[in-house]
């Protein structure tokens, strides 16, 4: 298995580079750097390509909406270039709240934009000329819906590999399906190992029931808080916040995919109530609403044998890499719960 360590929003460049040095020299196999409504993950990622040598770099995610298909698909291609072919690109859909409320544009159609964007990006790494006609973009842009002027380009420089891993972020079961059927990899948030069958399974079978064996095997990450301690009671609450955020707080009522995850777990009555606390302006009363059980079960919190038990059971689970949000106060603490998280998983 895999073990990877998801980045922060905050925290200088040099001072995250320097940590993930530390990390790449204790055998931690892959950081990913998010990318919500703060700095852009590229920048980072291109800084870190320059100041480490071995460790994968992964986006984690690069939002749909936001970059043309092609604009995705040579940053991956730089990305991958600077990085001397260690970059995995992860793509997802966000939610309307950023996608709409920061960058002004329509939150719509996820799951076909997905399916096009990878078919792109694929044909770009191949050097291809692009040439899509698709429901959602159209290579070169027709001439009735714009100069008529536009013609197929194929990318100029040769990209260290044709076929950079692609992990799509999906938690519905079309998403899920489809993810599959053509991704390399697939990120679910707030993996639940027991449940995960129940939620999942169907979706995932039929989608691999249609995968090309040129694939190979889906990549499946999961990204839960890691704190290795013997009082596990004083940690579970430091997940309760982001919980509450994305179950509470992601979209309204009936729209929200983490409150109706979370609801499939065996937890929808805490759900709503979660929900209505939070959009009622009472967040704090909604992060205590949070079940402890909840969090137990999709986080890696306790001494280290309960840990390398959950460890099992995420692997039983079919998860192959564990980029994890350790729990940690500073820098220091973080590398050596990494090194003790990977002498832990083997």
């Amino acid at each position: 298995m895999r073990v990877g360590m998801f980045l922060n929003y905050a925290g200088g460049f040099a001072e995250v580079a320097d940590e993930v040095g530390e990390l790449e020299a204790g055998g931690v196999d892959l950081v990913a750097v998010p990318e919500a409504y703060s700095f852009d993950a590229v920048s980072q990622l291109g800084f870190l390509a320059a100041r480490t040598s071995t460790i994968t770099l992964a986006s984690g995610i690069l939002q749909l909406y936001t970059r043309t298909p092609t604009l995705t698909a040579m940053t991956a291609a730089g990305l991958d270039y600077v990085s001397g072919g260690r970059f995995e690109l992860g793509i997802g859909a966000s939610g309307p709240q950023v996608i709409e409320g920061f960058h002004g544009v329509r939150y719509d159609a996820p799951v076909g934009r997905t399916r096009e964007i990878i078919e792109i990006c694929r044909a770009t790494w191949r050097r291809e000329p692009v040439v899509h006609d698709g429901r959602h973009y159209r290579i070169p842009l027709p001439a009735g819906e714009g100069t008529g002027l536009g013609k197929p380009l194929k990318l100029i420089n040769h990209p260290v590999r044709e076929r950079i891993p692609i992990t799509v972020a999906a938690l519905g079961p079309k998403s899920v399906e489809q993810t599959a059927e053509i991704a390399d990899g697939w990120l679910p948030m707030f993996f639940h190992p027991e449940r995960a069958d129940a939620v999942w399974g169907d979706a995932l079978a039929a989608g691999t029931a249609r995968r090309s064996p040129e694939l190979g095997p889906l990549d499946v990450f999961a990204s839960p808080a890691l704190a290795i301690t013997e009082r596990p009671d004083d940690v579970l609450p430091l997940v309760k916040p982001q919980l509450a955020l994305y179950v509470g707080g992601m979209g309204a009522k009936g729209k929200n995919f983490y409150n109706d995850l979370v609801a499939s777990y065996g937890f929808a009555e805490e759900a709503a109530r979660i929900q209505e606390l939070y959009l009622a302006g009472r967040k704090e009363e909604a992060v205590a609403a949070v079940p402890d059980e909840l969090v137990r079960a999709i986080s890696l919190i306790g001494p280290a044998s309960y840990v390398a038990e959950r460890v099992a059971a995420f692997a039983e689970a079919g998860v192959t890499t564990l980029a994890v949000t350790p729990l940690a106060r500073s820098s220091a603490e973080r590398v050596a719960l990494m090194a003790g998280f990977r002498r832990l998983v083997g």
